[in-house]
């Protein structure tokens, strides 16, 4: 059984990373819900700072049947895990306590089921009670296109905006054996 948790959110965002890290500069902002990263997914809030509760569920494949009606918004995307320790974290005190890792096989891609609802209760405040809930599920899965489920107000305005969200940045190339020996020299003075 999986039982909600508190998360705190900075900014109005939390992750579900891969070992921390953020790579933001990958991010792909155009759904306004799951914001999937080169690897991890940032989830975007409708409080600006506070709490909210979570839930994490991993899974060994696809949830049966359709998605449960209490939920106002539900997006799907691909999350890659390479270190394969995909969890829920507050981008400010790291990972959240007592919730279950969503990457089960360890690394690899992953399916992320993010759904969501309050988002609309005190959007851009802070509240120190939860006024939103997050329901997360992940399994192993190949990549594919991300799929907004139940949409919102909020998700349709991101969707129209989106040639005005940030567009993402290809990972930086992988240095070879040289440029890395020059590097940590450079590094050394």
């Amino acid at each position: 059984m999986t039982t909600a948790h508190n998360v705190y959110v900075p900014e109005g965002s939390f992750g579900v990373l891969d070992a921390g890290e953020i790579p933001v500069e990958t991010a792909d902002w155009s759904n306004g819900l799951a914001v999937p990263m080169a690897h991890g997914v940032l989830v975007v809030t409708g409080i600006h700072t506070g709490e909210i509760r979570a839930t994490a569920t991993p899974l060994t494949g696809p949830p049966p049947g359709p998605a449960d009606d209490v939920w106002e918004e539900i997006v799907e995307v691909s999350v890659h895990a390479p270190k394969g320790r995909l969890q829920i974290e507050s981008l400010e005190r790291g990972p959240a306590e007592g919730l279950a890792s969503l990457s089960p096989v360890g690394p690899g891609w992953y399916r992320l089921r993010v759904h969501a609802r309050g988002r609309n209760i005190l959007p851009d405040k802070v509240s120190a009670e939860p006024v939103e809930d997050y329901l997360l599920l992940a399994w192993p899965a190949p990549h594919s296109d991300a799929d907004i489920m139940q949409t919102s107000a909020r998700i349709d305005h991101a969707l129209a905006h989106t040639q005005n969200m940030p567009k993402p940045q290809p990972p930086a190339p992988a240095r070879n054996a040289e440029q890395e020996a020059i590097r940590r020299r450079l590094l050394q003075g």
